[in-house]
């Protein structure tokens, strides 16, 4: 069974001002109002998806029924008066240039919900890369339920390094029809889009994607010694809209015969998938800081719990540091700095391996606190203050990214960052998900 199916997508109809129609994801800017209430004043009047979702920044408003019954009644009347418009079975072939000096390219298809789970421990198809908070779905769910459409922020990713699935499709974007060429607003660069119409193209995209699933390469590409779980898709984006889309569609199905299952929209998920090798793809490690902790007793817990652990931890040990199989860790406090490497690590990558060191040390000091930053400048000088802390953490390897799910089931929360917040996915497709 293949994981990706061929939607009908909704677009605007022609004639539509797609740099208003098109709005950044919901999730991003949640401590700045004020950009949403530019993104309000750009749109004014005009059709645009800022209608049809709902800004996180505005989830914990008195009013949010109220807006989800004003966004549920606007994609029925988007719907009823032709300003969106349903496309015939097909993929489209996106790109989207951002700033940097290479476009991102992606492919927007559907995904078919029975082949992800999101629970710790899955070992299905499509899995997320980070923790999934499950408290954060029903709010999403409660915007959805009654919904007649989805209009995703999903990213997917696949690991081609080859790139024998997108990146050959743009040499025929010539024979293709174009559906958006547009600037997008507040920052967000421009965007391109060919449609892919149902038949051998797609079939040959789908078959390029399954390829990937095949079990000799795959173990080699992990150097894996067992055969763990295949993972051809691992939620790069999108965690949240992802498992509220996989929610929903359990609540749906319960009412289904089995043959309506097989058919039914609620089933299938939006999405663009890309290459976790796109040149556009820049992944950041997000290093670590403890606060009100003795580094001293810190670096003798770490030694305890890996040993506890069937590994060795050595502190500032340059040879064991210069080995590939061990995992480590560069650390600040004070006037000093060093490095925590483990030998004989059972975890996949090394951010997993210091982040369960860290998890069990925040639970036995109620007083240690954790924070998340993007800069080493910061973890220097934040890591050096009296009482903390800094772990800098190594560069990620794009192949590693998926290694680190396969063999731990699910990366650390803040694993990584990948693109700013106008880099972000820009709503413009969209797809039924009710009959």
């Amino acid at each position: 069974m293949s994981c990706v199916a061929v939607p009908k997508i909704l677009m605007p109809k022609k004639g539509t001002d797609l740099h208003k129609w098109a709005v950044v994801a919901c999730d991003q800017y949640t401590s700045q109002p004020e950009y949403w209430e530019e993104t309000d004043a750009i749109v004014g009047d005009a059709p645009s998806t800022l209608r049809l979702t709902l800004p996180e920044v505005y989830l914990e408003e008195d009013d949010v029924a109220q807006r989800t019954n004003t966004i549920n009644e606007t994609m029925k009347q988007y719907l009823s008066d032709g300003t969106l418009t349903e496309l015939p079975a097909g993929f489209i072939l996106t790109e989207r240039y951002s700033g940097g000096t290479t476009p991102r390219r992606g492919l927007v298809a559907a995904i078919d919900l029975e082949c992800y789970e999101y629970a710790a421990g899955s070992r299905s198809l499509v899995r997320p890369t980070e923790k999934t908070v499950v408290e954060r779905i029903p709010p999403r769910l409660a915007v959805r339920k009654h919904a007649s459409i989805e209009i995703p922020h999903i990213m997917l990713l696949i690991d081609d390094p080859d790139r024998t699935v997108i990146e050959p499709m743009f040499a025929h974007t010539a024979d293709l029809e174009q559906v958006y060429d547009t600037d997008l607003m507040q920052n967000g660069g421009h965007i391109n889009g060919w449609f892919i119409p149902e038949g051998d193209m797609t079939d040959s995209l789908i078959a390029a994607m399954e390829q990937l699933n095949d079990r000799e390469q795959f173990n080699k590409k992990y150097r894996l010694t067992e055969d763990l779980p295949l993972l051809p898709f691992a939620v790069g984006d999108g965690n949240h809209s992802m498992a509220t889309a996989k929610a929903y569609w359990e609540e749906v199905k319960k009412d289904l015969t089995p043959e309506e299952q097989e058919t039914h929209p609620a089933r299938y998920a939006l999405c663009e998938i890309v290459n976790i090798h796109d040149e556009s793809l820049i992944i950041e490690p997000i290093h670590r800081i403890m606060f009100h902790v003795d580094a001293d007793d810190l670096l003798a817990s770490a030694k305890a719990f890996y040993a506890a652990n069937g590994c060795t931890c050595v502190i500032s040990d340059p040879a064991a540091a210069e080995n590939p199989d061990n995992h480590t860790v560069k650390f600040c406090y004070g006037d000093q700095t060093g490095s925590l490497t483990i030998v004989n690590p059972k975890w996949g990558i090394p951010l997993g391996t210091l982040q369960a060191f860290l998890d069990a040390y925040l639970e036995q000091h109620a007083e240690a606190k954790i924070d998340y930053i993007h800069g080493e400048d910061v973890v220097s000088s934040l890591g050096t203050a009296e009482g903390n802390m800094g772990f800098f953490l190594p560069e990620i390897e794009k192949n590693d990214l998926f290694r680190g799910v396969i063999i731990d089931g699910v990366l650390p929360r803040k694993t990584f960052s990948m693109g700013e917040a106008h880099e972000k996915r820009y709503y413009m497709e969209s797809k039924m998900i009710v009959r």
